[in-house]
């Protein structure tokens, strides 16, 4: 494979060419209350390349290895179509690299009817679980993808992304009022990650129910902590995707807001996204442009400190390429990514920083939610009353909105207990490409003055 690309590419006639082959295998489990919704396998086989002359990019993507040569070809000449300007890619190591996946226990040596069963067997927990559970909706999926990449420039890799991931829902009904609890749990390592949920499970589906008892959030403007997955999804949503170096350079008002130097917060603040930790589901050896991945700062000490760059924004914004340049599959070009975005540690246990909150709320997972540029409003999943420094009852339709920049100037209060979500359904959406596997990280955080919309 690594032979047959560079020779294609040795032929290619642009400021700088690349080609991206892979192959991946996939199932996915659906059920929907008492019924299979949807059951899928399947092999994909494919590629793309991609050209860039005088700054002007050309592709084209391809099903089979015959169509290679032609398929270089045809993007080199869209390129040079286009292109009007300097093409401007930034410096990066050539590389020669294999990675194959490193699996305790391989989904692929599970059966299908083992996976069928396991998805099986969650959904009857929830369904069983309280008589106001109305439906359930679980799904399991997996998928393990071979990426070949060659570029101009002499780079090579072959990296194996193996996921496996469940979810699932309970929907609860009292007369008019409905209420859905849900989670899931994602792995890039072993199935046993997704095999041994029933206790999760069920406390989903309780949950849902117990929010048909649970009155709603008030109103008004608290002291809140956020559970790790809240702060971790504020992190990467609210904050990370303004720290994605495209949109900067496409958005001369938020290149100004989000200028190197600029401060951010109390100095304990800090935000990194880095693609080379761990073995999550964000973690790769290689972007898609065939940049070693690492640890970005983005914030460091209440500082902006870094941006996430493709070869081309990199270039074009004077730093350093750092390993973003992302994408879901051969359909697409890489685009400006996270990968494992997170809150840094702090100091203070749970019950500190609980301890410090006369009145306020706690608030837990992620419903939904949107941004527009700095605004952000998002629906937590679930809450609770804090009172005298004491977690109270439970409460519904928390709903939080605010500006990124004064939140993050908000936070007086850092957890010691840093937590990295692997969700179990989608990911992250940029650009029509989703969903991208990502994960994203939070200690427990205490921020003042968050306004909450409610009864």
């Amino acid at each position: 494979m690594k032979d047959r690309l560079f020779d294609v590419l040795k032929q290619a006639k642009a400021d700088y060419a690349e080609v991206r082959f892979e192959h991946e295998d996939s199932t996915s489990i659906t059920y929907r209350g008492r019924e299979v919704e949807d059951v899928s396998a399947s092999k994909l086989r494919g590629g793309i390349a991609r050209a860039c002359t005088r700054g002007g990019w050309g592709l084209a993507t391809f099903d089979s290895l015959d169509d290679l040569e032609y398929s270089v070809a045809e993007a080199c000449q869209c390129a040079a179509l286009v292109g009007k300007e300097k093409t401007q890619l930034a410096d990066t190591p050539v590389v020669d690299k294999v990675i194959p996946a490193k699996l305790e226990r391989d989904f692929r040596g599970v059966s299908f009817d083992d996976k069928l069963a396991l998805a099986a067997g969650y959904n009857d927990i929830i369904l069983k679980a309280d008589p106001a559970i109305e439906t359930s909706r679980v799904g399991y999926a997996d998928s393990f993808r071979t990426v070949h990449f060659a570029s101009s420039r002499g780079t090579y890799y072959c990296e194996e992304r193996p996921k496996v991931s469940v979810y699932y829902s309970g929907t609860a009904r009292e007369g008019a009022l409905v209420q859905r609890a849900l989670d899931g749990v994602s792995s890039a390592v072993t199935y046993d990650e997704v095999a041994r949920l029933e206790d999760k499970v069920l406390e989903v589906a309780r949950r849902a129910a117990a929010l048909l008892k649970a009155p709603q959030c008030p109103g008004g403007k608290f002291t809140v902590i956020l559970d790790q997955e809240l702060g971790g999804v504020f992190a990467h949503e609210a904050f990370g995707h303004l720290s994605e170096a495209d949109f900067l350079h496409e958005n001369p008002k938020m290149r100004e807001l989000m200028h190197l130097g600029r401060k951010m917060g109390v100095k304990q603040l800090e935000i990194v996204d880095d693609g080379a930790m761990g073995q999550l589901i964000g973690t790769h050896a290689f972007d898609d442009e065939g940049t070693p991945t690492g640890r970005t700062h983005l914030i460091k000490e209440g500082v902006l400190v870094g941006h996430l760059h493709s070869l081309e924004t990199a270039a074009k914004m004077g730093e350093k390429p750092t390993g973003n340049a992302r994408t879901v599959n051969r359909t697409h070009p890489p685009i400006v990514r996270m990968t494992n975005t997170y809150i840094g540690n702090g100091e203070l246990s749970f019950d500190e920083l609980v301890g410090g909150v006369d009145k306020g709320i706690y608030a837990c997972g992620l419903l939904g939610g949107q941004t527009m540029m700095e605004m952000f409003t998002f629906s937590a999943a679930y809450g609770y009353r804090i009172e005298g420094g004491r977690i109270g009852e439970l409460v519904r339709d928390v709903v939080l909105t605010g500006n990124v920049f004064e939140t993050l100037h908000a936070i007086n209060g850092f957890g010691d207990d840093l937590k990295m979500v692997q969700k179990g359904a989608g990911g992250c959406g940029k650009g029509a490409q989703s969903p991208l596997p990502v994960t994203f990280g939070s200690p427990h955080l205490r921020v003042e003055n968050v306004v909450i919309g409610g009864r």
